[in-house]
């Protein structure tokens, strides 16, 4: 193996016995084409849906399901010991069973207990099989343990069924892979979000004026979920309260859709009665018509329209920082400024009582709806943190770096 080969990310692609197993060689392409060295691990189930030859054609490696192929290579420990990622993809009931039981009769299960290093497991299976206590049950030990274990999407199954269990998109899987592999390579902490549960709202509110026309904002939801990503990819639950952002649900990620200020409120409230942390990164209106009008408003001629009367939406920040139902929760706020950005910013932190306040300053073509970021993080023990100018999911991730010590210190 030559240095160049040394130093390409060495990732196990663990397939278990479902129908989704198919999806898994578009996982396989991704981490292929962008420089992993991926080495297949298939159950003997996984065979009976893709054979083994398809896994070593993509991967460039044999794939075997036995400890006792090569056995002058210990393939039952190396491999495992060998990985800087082991992400399992479909990972099966079974497969969940077995890996938080420690079982270990294959090729597979033995990688698990050996690796080392992050692992990820994307469940797909029926309903009734993901919502059964059993697999809640080992869900919630393999979390404890460490481990990634991504919430399934809903839609489509197996036959006629539709629900909870549907595989996640194998390109957000791809993306979290890459978001846990940089974490990994820059040495933080992986998985230091594990156990916890965090609320993040995103997007821009709506506030309906007639059935055609709303008052609304610019805010894409993007930084809002790029902070669902990130945390989900450092093992946290994630709850997305997302108000009209037209964006792809990040994988392992509860999003749950909102139109107006009053329902994000709803919604935020309710998610946040168990949540470690809540980060309210979206654009809430602070006013809406005070009344709604059931037709639509007429452009009548020479006269000009009436007056639009504004009433006060609720402060959702506010109510969060000032009635924590949970001891120890960490509230994390935005402020978007257009100008003397960090004296608002610093006068928003103390009238909203929030733990952290993101301060950026916001514009026509700033900001808004793109894939960069630039803020300063203020927090309410008068510290600064200047995150420079650069992805959104960096901004994110300088977020949580933030909020996990101090659910640690609030843990003790």
């Amino acid at each position: 193996m030559d240095k160049r080969e040394r130093e390409r990310p060495r990732v196990v692609l663990g397939v278990s016995g479902g129908i989704a197993a198919y999806k898994a060689c578009e996982l396989l392409r991704r981490l292929t084409e962008s420089g992993h060295d991926v080495r297949v691990v298939p159950t003997a189930s996984a065979l009976h849906f893709v054979g083994e030859a398809t896994w070593s054609a993509l991967s460039g490696h044999p794939a075997t399901t036995e400890v006792w192929e090569s056995v002058h290579e210990v393939p039952h420990v190396r491999i495992g010991q060998a990985a800087d990622l082991v992400v399992v993809a479909p990972a099966t009931a079974d497969m969940l069973a077995k890996a938080a039981h420690g079982l270990a009769d294959d090729l597979l299960t033995n990688t698990l207990l050996t690796a080392r290093c992050p692992v990820v497991f994307a469940p797909a299976m029926h309903t009734e099989m993901w919502e059964n206590p059993a697999t809640q049950e080992n869900v919630a030990t393999l979390r404890r343990r460490g481990a990634i274990v991504v919430e399934p999407a809903v839609g489509r199954l197996t036959g006629v069924d539709t629900g909870k269990g549907r595989f996640p998109d194998p390109v957000e899987i791809f993306a979290l892979c890459r978001r846990v592999l940089a974490r990994g390579a820059q040495g933080a902490a992986v998985t230091d979000l594990t156990g916890r549960h965090v609320v993040v709202s995103a997007g821009g509110t709506r506030e309906p004026l007639d059935p055609v026309r709303y008052l609304g904002n610019r805010s894409s939801g993007k930084q809002g979920y790029a902070l669902a990503a990130t945390a989900a990819a450092r093992g946290a639950r994630v709850t997305l309260v997302a108000g009209n952002a037209e964006l792809p649900d990040p994988v392992g990620v509860d999003v749950v859709p909102v139109g107006t200020a009053r329902q994000m409120r709803e919604a935020v409230l309710k998610a946040a009665a168990d949540a470690d942390a809540v980060v309210m990164a979206a654009a809430v209106a602070d006013f809406r018509p005070a009344v709604y009008t059931t037709v639509k408003i007429k452009k009548v001629d020479s006269r000009e329209p009436e007056p639009i009367t504004l009433v006060r939406n609720p402060d959702i920040l506010a109510e969060l920082s000032a009635d924590r139902v949970r001891p120890g929760q960490v509230v994390v706020g935005f402020a978007a400024e257009t100008d003397d950005v960090l004296a608002n910013g610093r006068a928003k932190l103390a009238r909203k009582g929030c733990d952290l306040l993101v301060v950026n300053e916001v514009g026509e073509h700033k900001t808004f709806g793109s894939a960069e970021n630039e803020a300063v993080i203020l927090a309410a023990d008068g510290t600064e943190t200047p995150v420079p100018y650069g992805p959104k999911e960096a901004l994110a991730d300088t977020v949580w770096d933030l909020v996990a010590p101090r659910l640690a210190e609030n843990r003790r």
